[in-house]
């Protein structure tokens, strides 16, 4: 070990005294910080002497030393055994202490930095990880802007397995003990470029959807392309299979997903302490005569601080908040919540607490490959910590009813594809920020879309060679709107698409699109939907069509060119996306009647 000056330190008040005549050690002597006189008087000759235990008085040498019973100082004497030192000579009694308090010193800081390594270690064994994505969607990563800055996004999924027996404890459902796990909540988390503000999401679990072809990585079976509600996918190949279809339904790049199951949500509930929610009616969400089932939430009108199985119940909650739409509601009054109580806790300040939450995280969470260490996961939490909460949005990706069976929803087309453009574009769904920065956003994202459009699949054939099939579906809701599907026929006729045909089956939908069943066909279907000035993000691939189709929808009841879109602009989302932004602390559930106690 080096010795205290090579460290810098100054050890000249723990170098030893002269001693006798002799130089004989004088460790009988020094006197207790509290004793009432030191032993000096004890040690004057040669040889050693003893030193003073607690409440002795100091002994003198053995060989020779001067007086007897040399006065101890009271309650200590001469500190440590003092030992013999060999003669004509003291051992630097100051420096040994020295060095064993820096061998000390130097254990302790190894044994902390080594047990930190090993913590570390620990949560990193904790977490489990799978593919990003295995499935098929031809989105690419967005180029980065001026700044070299690009959005990010993360796919949040909640699991409703049962396979393990703290969830069956907590979710019930024993007759589906070994089934895939479906994705019972799913919401996108947007952050911004600039890390200025963040937006989220939600798609309702019974929205059907086109799902992609998709390998689970665990068994190498391959899922073929189907068409069938959102929660579906998870168990079509796992979390890669639901971003894939994500990716394929909004045109958004994913960066990352990340699944929790029952069981981890009332960790990470645990872990935060709790998180305050107000419903405007007292709530039961139990079982009723015609309606099996329920979350188990009880709680009295008002605000509640809730934690562990009650925040699953509260998350879990669907028939007390009438419906799948009203669970993605309550889901969203929650998070904002729990977002304003961890900056409240200044988490990444308060060890034990970070400790806390990192331990439920990890042990918690199952996250893609890419994501699966600790400090890559606390570095997208970082991404996340300087959005201020007035600049985060939650909403629910506008639906309709399914006309093919009542207990499911369909993408409402158009205001869904005004959300999912903002999302692409980057554009704040508050309007709380800087409007010159949001406009710039907004011009960039503009710029990049005529630059994506441009590099678009060129068509394969003339207009006159191109067949084009047009259907009616202006009706749903209302009565449709008779000879829709020829009249656009005639418009791209006049176009030099002579081939165009109108069919007489009536296929409602909301919205326009222009589908295709093949890449070899993407071009054709964009160069029609240019045509007709349909938008670019309403053309899409379906295995519902044989060639270039045209879907006349509810939103295009007249006229023979697709009426413009305005540009969407910073807190332009659509009302349908039912936003709540971070900053409304006084938002309150509306209770079912049935639900009522």
């Amino acid at each position: 070990m080096p010795h205290a000056r090579e460290l810098g330190w100054d050890d000249s008040l723990y170098e030893e005294r002269p001693g006798g005549a002799d130089g004989g050690d004088v460790t009988g002597g020094a006197g207790a910080a509290d004793g009432t006189k030191g032993a000096e008087d004890g040690a004057g000759g040669k040889g050693t002497g003893r030193a003073g235990k607690a409440g002795e008085a100091g002994k003198t040498g053995t060989d020779g030393g001067a007086g007897t019973d040399g006065g101890a100082g009271t309650d200590g004497g001469a500190g440590t055994d003092g030992g013999a030192a060999s003669k004509g000579g003291a051992r630097p009694v100051g420096r040994r202490i020295l060095r064993w308090s820096a061998a000390v010193l130097s254990l302790l800081i190894l044994g902390t930095a080594g047990a930190g390594y090993l913590y570390y270690r620990h949560l990193n064994g904790n977490i489990r990880s799978g593919e990003r994505s295995n499935g098929t969607s031809g989105v690419n990563q967005p180029a980065a802007n001026a700044a070299g800055q690009r959005p990010l996004n993360v796919l949040l999924i909640g699991s409703d397995s049962r396979n393990k027996p703290e969830n069956l404890k907590l979710g019930g459902s024993k007759e589906t003990v070994g089934n895939p796990p479906l994705g019972d909540v799913q919401m996108l988390l947007h952050i911004s470029a600039d890390r200025k503000n963040a937006s989220v999401v939600s798609i309702p679990r019974d929205t059907r959807v086109d799902i992609p072809e998709c390998k689970d990585p665990e068994t190498g079976t391959v899922h073929p392309e189907t068409n069938t509600i959102i929660n579906e996918s998870l168990a079509r190949g796992g979390a890669g299979c639901t971003l894939a279809t994500w990716e394929k339904l909004t045109g958004v790049y994913i960066d990352h997903w990340m699944t929790i199951d029952f069981s981890g949500v009332v960790r990470m509930a645990d872990a935060i302490g709790g998180v305050e929610v107000c419903v405007k009616d007292n709530v039961w969400d139990r079982p009723l005569p015609a309606v099996p089932g329920g979350s188990g939430l009880k709680l009295t009108k008002g605000t509640h601080q809730v934690k562990g199985e009650q925040a699953l119940q509260w998350l879990r909650t669907r028939h007390a908040f009438e419906s799948d739409l009203g669970r993605a509601k309550a889901q969203h009054m929650y998070m904002n919540s729990m977002i304003r109580e961890l900056k409240s806790q200044n988490v990444f300040t308060d060890s034990p607490r970070l400790t806390g939450l990192a331990e439920a995280a990890t042990k918690s969470l199952e996250v893609s490959e890419e994501i699966s260490t600790v400090k890559k996961l606390y570095d997208l939490a970082m991404q996340f910590k300087s959005v201020p909460t007035n600049r985060v949005t939650m909403t629910t990706m506008p639906t309709l009813p399914d006309p093919r069976d009542p207990n499911h929803l369909i993408v409402d087309e158009a205001d869904a594809t005004h959300l999912w453009t903002m999302v692409r574009d980057d554009i704040a769904f508050d309007s709380n920020g800087d409007s010159a920065a949001d406009k710039a956003a907004a011009e960039a994202a503009a710029k990049r879309k005529k630059a994506e459009e441009a590099e678009s699949r060129e068509p394969t054939t003339t207009p006159a060679e191109t067949g084009v099939v047009v259907r009616n579906g202006t009706g749903g809701d209302r009565t449709p709107e008779k000879g829709r599907a020829a009249e656009i026929a005639q418009a791209l006729a006049a176009q030099g698409y002579t081939l165009a045909r109108a069919d007489t089956l009536l296929t409602p939908q909301a919205t326009t699109t222009v589908g295709y069943p093949s890449a070899d066909m993407e071009g054709n279907a964009r160069a029609v939907a240019k045509a007709l000035g349909i938008p670019s993000s309403s053309v899409k691939r379906s295995t519902d069509v044989s060639g270039v189709t045209v879907t006349v929808g509810a939103d295009w009841r007249t006229g023979s060119s697709f009426p413009k879109e305005s540009e969407p602009t910073a807190g332009g989302i659509p009302d349908t996306a039912d936003a709540i932004n971070g900053s409304e602390k006084d938002a309150c559930m509306d209770v079912y009647a049935p639900y009522r106690f």
